[in-house]
């Protein structure tokens, strides 16, 4: 493009309406460079997918975001990282809601304010955990109650694995070995591979899990799901009982995954963002996308997601208190 060309292409851009701006691909006024969601993690994992399923059915309503991956420190990186970004709605940032939840009840030295540094824009999907044993466990071990009075029986085995320290998992375990009234002990992983790995192999007794990390392993007989966290049973896993179901009514949790941007991003911004997102939630590509990895699509828009998050923030604050951990990372 020309210099006559790109003075013409900024004046026109300057004599459009905002709502029009906002209708437009993200970054127009930037040369047409397309906009970018970052994710936290590595290619490939489920934050990822998720990301690029949501990019492609932003493309559908000509709005081009790239996923930028930004791995490191549980996604704490890439989150701080919004903080340097412009409030513009040409950036924003899918990660988990716990990110924003639980990690300030967690970390003594979190780069970023989960409510100061950000602005919900939606949610976009959600997982529930699931506890699963392995051959570890005697296979007539076939129901929570059986597990408990199995561990009580058994103080070699009061051990559960989850993807990550901090991580909404390893406080559900502890709610049920409060409510179980064992004591378990938590054995964090680097991510939800090496945890099934081995779990699969009867390394370890136990995991909490999403529902994506068992998905492909549902006939394998080397694990067996003896409960999930959600209110309700899980779509993809309709013979799983939930934890409630079985006596044990709080140990309920789910994870979500949202859309953030930084904070002063124009109201309007936002709420376009946050249509753009409510369609893209509705397209049964980006649906049948997500339930590949065991995700469900849902949409919660800024102000909902605001409020549930806060609400979220004051019920594990005690819980990560009573469970005594802390980390400085």
């Amino acid at each position: 493009m020309n210099e006559l060309s790109r003075r013409r292409f900024a004046e026109y851009v300057a004599g459009l309406p905002l709502a029009s701006l906002l209708a437009a691909p993200a970054r127009a006024q930037q040369d047409g460079a397309p906009g970018r969601i970052v994710v936290g993690y590595p290619a490939g994992g489920t934050m990822d997918q998720t990301a690029r399923r949501l990019a492609e059915a932003w493309r559908t309503q000509q709005r081009a975001y790239l996923v930028d991956n930004r791995p490191g420190a549980a996604g704490r990186i890439a989150t701080a990282q919004m903080k340097r970004e412009r409030p513009d709605g040409s950036v924003v940032l899918c990660t988990q809601t716990s990110a924003m939840t639980i990690y300030p009840h967690v970390y003594t030295r979190l780069a970023y304010d989960p409510v100061r540094d950000l602005r919900p824009v939606a949610e976009l999907a959600a997982s529930t955990c699931v506890l699963a044993i392995s051959t570890a466990v005697p296979a007539e071990v076939r129901t929570l109650a059986d597990y408990v009075r199995w561990l009580k029986a058994n103080e070699a085995g009061r051990s559960y694995a989850s993807p990550a320290a901090g991580s909404l998992a390893q406080f559900l375990g502890f709610r049920f070995s409060q409510a179980s009234g064992v004591p378990l002990a938590h054995v964090p992983y680097r991510g939800s591979a090496p945890a099934l790995q081995d779990l699969l192999g009867g390394q370890v007794p136990a995991y909490l899990g999403f529902v994506g990390d068992f998905l492909q392993y549902l006939g394998s007989g080397k694990l067996r799901l003896l409960a999930v966290s959600s209110e309700r049973r899980s779509r993809f896993l309709k013979d799983v009982p939930t934890f409630a179901e079985q006596g044990f009514g709080t140990v309920v949790g789910v994870e979500g995954y949202g859309l953030f941007a930084p904070a002063g991003t124009p109201d309007e911004v936002i709420t376009a963002l946050a249509a753009a997102t409510r369609t893209a939630a509705a397209d049964k590509t980006l649906i049948g996308g997500l339930e590949q990895v065991g995700l469900e699509a849902v949409y919660i828009g800024p102000a909902e997601y605001t409020k549930t998050m806060a609400a979220e923030r004051d019920k594990w604050k005690p819980i990560v208190a009573a469970s005594g951990f802390k980390a400085d990372e």
